[in-house]
């Protein structure tokens, strides 16, 4: 578990390094920073979709290989970043490190899902989640503190951790499917193994569970506003430039500032405990939870978007003296302590979402599903996510007629916050469609046990799925029988 919970931070790492190095990407390779944003948008894109593949890959056979082959993946394409003399070999290599990505998050959830005990699966996403926000963090902070004075480096370092992270695959227990479901103990107490695999015959049957729609196309509306948050470093950046700093100086100030305010996500465990204890009182309890969050967050980071940032730091300091400004400022500066304040509570809110999201979809999915349908969950994010930090982006070219910088950042996000709206309502359907859909996934894997556990001789109703789990000594048969859908 800490490997993986380690290493999904890691990608996220390489997700998040190019944003808040916009400006001397774009200056060094002779396009605007609209450009160099178009890459992330894109790359976005192009790994939610290889995701799918990756997912669908891992469903259906071992799944470690799969995670090694996936880190050295992204590793290359982040040594090919560093070495990019051209806006054309940026592309391409940041769209090779995306392929590479795609398949850390869904291969990997389809692993960590098999970990956990339904009752505690909020809590333990939760680690999930943050460890992927944990990148987010650290991935900021990386870039705005080694790339300040030269974007390559960062690259060049994050390929030396992903070689690292490939090796460190070979370590790990090679996690069964579905040892973790209380109803499938009978299969495993007895040596044996969950047999079902995913086919193509089960997609209609994914695509007709109702949770599984608005868990997936919530993520469409979200993305929007997630993805036009990754420009928080270049807020806090032109607001520290309007203040009089350099842009060397603004760039490590806006990662710092963007990295600090980032640390009410680590209340995403609180959302997990809480979506929890709730889910053991109603079975709506993890997409209320989220819906809540979600909708609550919106008017904190209106309120964070427009708050002045003042710091007091000379442009001849050392990257040392302004991180020690920076810290300072949280309970000497009164405008910061306030947007510390609002970050805390709007990153604690709209963090509960994460850890119920991941555990909703474990929850209301067979184990031979839950990679696919995360990966198409991120497919639909991957969308929003690129269409979200593309159209920001240009909207904040529309808004500068009108607003000068820093202004035309902060109206930018804050309208795009409107898109949590919808969000917050597809959680609220979900919480009405949950019930039903968990129920009939536990009776499925109670009737497959049944079947498979019978003496000789014996037979029961029609299951889900023709091919059961299998004991030792006996084949699980090919993944297109195991993969059939019969119902009653």
């Amino acid at each position: 578990m800490a490997v993986f919970i380690v290493l999904a931070s890691v990608d996220n790492v390489a997700a998040v390094l190019v944003p808040p190095l916009y400006s001397p990407i774009a200056r060094e390779l002779a396009v605007r920073e609209t450009a160099v944003g178009l890459v992330t948008a894109v790359s976005f894109l192009v790994a939610a979709v290889a995701a799918v593949a990756w997912a669908y890959a891992g469903d259906r056979t071992r799944r470690k290989p799969m995670l090694m082959i996936g880190t050295l993946v992204w590793a290359a394409g982040t040594s090919g970043t560093a070495l990019a003399g051209s806006y054309a070999a940026f592309f391409a290599a940041q769209m090779i490190a995306a392929i590479g990505l795609g398949a850390v998050a869904s291969v990997g959830f389809s692993v960590v899902s098999d970990l956990i005990a339904p009752k505690r699966r909020g809590l333990v996403m939760s680690f999930w989640g943050l460890s992927q926000g944990l990148g987010t963090l650290v991935g900021t902070l990386l870039a705005g503190v080694l790339g300040a004075a030269d974007w390559r480096r960062p690259f060049l370092v994050l390929t030396a951790v992903g070689l690292v992270a490939a090796v460190a695959y070979l370590f790990t227990y090679d996690i069964r499917r579905g040892q973790s479901e209380p109803e499938l103990a009978a299969i495993f107490a007895e040596g044996g193994d969950y047999g079902h695999r995913i086919s193509r015959a089960d997609l209609p049957g994914i695509l007709a569970r109702r949770t599984n729609v608005w868990l997936v196309m919530q993520g469409f509306t979200a993305q929007f506003v997630f993805g036009s948050l990754v420009w928080l470093p270049r807020l806090f950046q032109a607001k520290a430039q309007a203040a009089g700093h350099s842009e060397e100086i603004s760039i490590v100030i806006g990662s710092l500032f963007a990295t600090l305010f980032q640390l009410g996500g680590v209340l995403s465990i609180v959302g997990g405990l809480v979506g929890d204890r709730l889910q053991r009182r109603t079975p709506r309890g993890r997409a209320m939870v989220a819906a809540i969050g979600i909708l609550g967050g919106i008017p904190f980071y209106v309120v964070l978007f427009f708050l002045p940032l003042h710091i007091d730091v000379p442009d001849t300091a050392g990257t040392g003296t302004v991180v020690a400004a920076v810290l300072a400022s949280v309970v000497t500066e009164p405008t910061v302590t306030v947007s510390f304040a609002m970050a805390l509570v709007a990153l604690a809110l709209t963090s509960a979402n994460s850890p119920n999201w991941f555990a909703l979809l474990a929850d209301v999915n067979p184990p031979e599903h839950r990679g696919t349908v995360y990966s198409a969950g991120n497919l639909v994010n991957g969308v929003g996510r690129a269409l979200g930090n593309g159209l920001v982006g240009v909207s904040f070219r529309a808004l500068a007629a009108g607003f000068p910088p820093p202004l035309n950042y902060a109206v930018g996000l804050a309208a795009f916050q409107l898109f949590f709206v919808p969000t917050g309502a597809m959680y609220w359907l979900a919480s009405r469609t949950s019930p039903r859909d968990l129920a009939e996934v536990r009776e499925t894997l109670r009737a497959r046990v049944a079947a498979e556990t019978a003496p000789p001789g014996t037979t029961h109703g029609s299951t889900q799925g023709t091919t059961q789990g299998t004991r030792p000594g006996t084949s699980p048969g090919t993944p297109e029988q195991s993969g059939q859908d019969t119902r009653e």
